[in-house]
C-alpha cells in the first residue's frame, strides 16, 4: 500500500469537504471490506482515506407504515437483518442479507458499501481495468475467460456483473438513494443509480468523487417480497444469478 492521509470526520459536510474532485484524491472507508481488498491489490492508491464511521446521522433504521423504511448508509448488513420491522415487513431484504453467508462480512459490511462496491470481474481485479481490452482494442472478456460475465445480448463496452446483494430487492421495492456532496443533497431512484461506464475514468454508479450515499429510502405501504439466489457453493460466494420480487398491496 502507498502512504495516505487518514481523516475521521464527524459530519457529512466535513466528509464531503475532504473528498476531492478526482477518484484518486480520496477514498471513503465505511466497513472497509472492499476498500482494503482493492488497496492490497494495488487497484486504488488514494492520497487520503476518509473514515465516515463516526458520522452518527448515517446510521439507524426507521420504519413507518406510511412514510416507509429509511436505512442509514452505515447500517451493517447484520443490523439490517436483525431489525424487527425489516424481518416482519421485508422478508426479501432479509433473504438477500442472509445470502451473504460470511458472518464477518455481515458484521462489517454496510448497506451503502454493498451498493457502492466495485465489480468482482477478474480482469478488473487483476489490473486490466473495467473495460479490459487487448492490443487491438477488442474486449478481453469476449475471447478470454468470460464465466460470470454479462456477455449475451450485451453490446458493451462493459461486461461485468454488479456484485451488490441488496440491489435487486431494493430496486423491486422502489427504493431511492439519498446522496450528499459539495453541491448539496439529491435523491436518485436506485434503478438509475447504477450506470455502465464508457471510459476507465468512470465508475459504475452516478456518484461523483466528492459525494457519499447517506440513506436508502423504501416507500411506505404493505409489501410482500422474496429473494432467491443460485450459487456454486454454500460458503462465501457471489451468486451466479439472483432474482427478487416485491408486491405492494393497497
Amino acid at each position: 500500500m502507498q502512504p495516505f492521509e487518514y481523516t475521521a470526520p464527524s459530519t457529512k459536510e466535513q466528509a464531503t469537504g475532504l473528498l476531492g474532485n478526482r477518484w484518486e484524491d480520496a477514498a471513503i472507508l465505511a466497513g472497509g471490506t472492499d476498500l482494503l481488498s482493492l488497496a492490497k491489490d494495488h487497484l486504488v492508491s488514494p492520497r487520503r482515506v476518509v473514515d465516515i464511521k463516526g458520522i452518527r446521522e448515517l446510521g439507524g433504521v426507521q420504519h413507518n407504515p406510511k412514510s416507509g423504511l429509511r436505512v442509514g448508509a452505515l447500517v451493517t448488513l447484520e443490523q439490517l437483518r436483525d431489525h424487527p420491522q425489516v424481518r416482519s415487513e421485508y422478508p426479501g431484504l432479509v433473504q438477500a442479507v442472509e445470502g451473504v453467508t460470511s458472518q464477518q462480512m455481515r458484521n462489517r459490511g454496510t448497506v451503502g458499501g454493498d451498493l457502492c462496491q466495485r465489480p468482482r470481474c477478474w480482469y478488473f481485479r487483476n489490473g486490466f481495468g473495467l473495460l479490459a481490452k487487448d492490443e487491438s482494442g477488442k474486449p478481453l472478456v469476449l475471447e478470454g475467460d468470460n464465466r460470470y460475465h454479462a456477455i449475451l445480448g450485451n453490446q458493451g463496452p462493459a461486461y461485468f456483473v454488479n456484485p451488490s446483494s441488496l440491489a435487486p430487492v431494493l430496486i423491486a421495492l422502489g427504493a431511492k438513494v439519498r446522496i450528499f456532496g459539495s453541491g448539496g443533497a439529491r435523491e436518485v431512484p436506485l434503478e438509475q443509480f447504477f450506470v455502465i461506464p464508457k471510459t476507465e475514468d468512470e465508475h459504475e454508479n452516478v456518484l461523483k468523487p466528492n459525494e457519499i450515499v447517506t440513506e436508502i429510502v423504501v416507500p411506505g405501504g404493505s409489501w410482500r417480497s422474496a429473494t432467491y439466489e443460485v450459487r456454486q457453493k454454500e460458503a462465501l460466494d457471489w451468486p451466479l444469478a439472483a432474482a427478487s420480487v416485491a408486491v405492494q398491496f393497497k
